[in-house]
C-alpha cells in the first residue's frame, strides 16, 4: 500500500520577483483527511495549484500518487475543488458532471455522476440550473464535479468558506465517509477549528510550514486549549527564534567587522 499519496521536496514558487514559497520539504500519508491550515496570504492556495500541475514558475520535486504533478496519467486520479464553485451556473446540475465527466474520459459517465450526486447529497436537485441554487448546494455541485471522475486524490481549496455551521458539518462527515473509502483528501482552511476534523494538520504562515502534525499532538505541545491559540503559540515561538538569529548573526558580523578594524591598526614600528 502507498505511504504516501503526494511528497514535495524543496518546492520553491516565485511570483513577482519574489518567493512565495521557497524550499518547502511535505508529505500527505496516503488514505486520510490532511488539513493545511494557515491565515490568508500564506501559500496554500499556490501549494495546491502546484500538487495539482497548474502552477508556473514551479521548481523542485512534486511526486503525486507516483507521477510527477500535472502528468496525463493523473487527469482522472486527481480531483481539485477551487475556492470559487468552477461549474456553469446556466447548465443543470447533472449537465454540469455530465460536462466534467466527458473531461475525465470517465468510461461509465451516466453511473459515475449519480454516484456523485449522491456522494454529495443533491438527489431531487439534478435538472436545477446551478445559478438558481443556494451557495452552499453549488458549492456541492463543484465538490461532486470534483468526484465525478473517480480520484483517489481529493485536492480541496477552502471548501468550507462561506458556509453555515450545518453545511461545514456535513461536509466535514462527508469527507471523513471518503477518507474511510481509501481516498485521500488534502483540504485548506484558514478556520482554525476545522483543525480537529483531520487526521493530520500542515500549518503554513508565509510560504513555509510551521508544523507537520496531528491535531492532538498540536495542543499537547503547545499547552494550548484550542488550535487557534495554539497556532498563534506556534507564530510566536518561530517569530522569537528568527528574531533571535537575525541578533546572532547581526553580533557575529559586528564582531568580525570589529577584528578586521583591529587587524588593521598600525603598529608602533609601521607608525614611524
Amino acid at each position: 500500500m502507498r505511504k504516501s499519496a503526494v511528497v514535495i521536496r524543496d518546492l520553491r514558487v516565485v511570483r513577482g520577483g519574489r518567493p512565495i514559497i521557497d524550499g518547502l520539504d511535505l508529505d500527505v500519508p496516503a488514505g486520510s483527511v490532511v488539513g493545511l491550515l494557515g491565515p490568508s496570504g500564506s501559500g496554500k492556495t499556490t501549494l495546491m495549484r502546484a500538487i495539482v500541475g497548474v502552477q508556473d514558475r514551479v521548481t523542485g520535486s512534486v511526486e503525486v500518487l507516483d507521477d510527477a504533478a500535472g502528468s496525463p496519467a493523473l487527469r482522472r486520479r486527481v480531483g481539485y475543488m477551487t475556492q470559487d464553485a468552477s461549474v456553469y451556473t446556466d447548465l443543470t446540475v447533472v449537465q454540469n458532471l455530465r460536462y466534467f465527466a466527458a473531461l475525465a474520459g470517465v468510461p461509465s459517465p451516466a453511473k459515475a455522476v449519480a454516484t456523485a450526486v449522491a456522494t454529495v447529497d443533491l438527489g431531487g436537485h439534478e435538472k436545477q440550473r446551478v445559478g438558481t441554487l443556494s451557495g452552499g448546494e453549488r458549492s456541492r455541485v463543484s465538490l461532486a464535479a470534483a468526484l465525478v471522475g473517480g480520484p483517489e486524490l481529493l485536492v480541496l481549496d477552502e471548501p468550507t468558506v462561506g458556509l453555515d455551521p450545518v453545511l461545514r458539518r456535513d461536509l466535514w462527515a462527508m469527507f471523513r465517509r471518503l477518507a474511510a473509502d481509501g481516498r485521500t483528501l488534502l483540504v485548506s482552511s484558514h478556520v482554525m477549528d476545522e483543525a480537529t476534523q483531520c487526521d493530520r494538520l500542515l500549518l503554513m504562515r508565509v510560504g513555509g510550514l510551521v508544523a507537520d502534525t496531528t491535531p492532538d499532538e498540536l495542543l499537547a505541545t503547545t499547552g494550548a486549549p484550542d488550535a487557534e491559540r495554539a497556532f498563534l503559540a506556534l507564530i510566536d515561538a518561530a517569530e522569537a527564534d528568527a528574531a533571535r538569529a537575525d541578533a546572532g548573526s547581526a553580533d557575529a558580523d559586528a564582531g568580525a567587522g570589529a577584528d578586521a578594524g583591529a587587524g588593521t591598526q598600525p603598529t608602533e614600528e609601521t607608525a614611524r
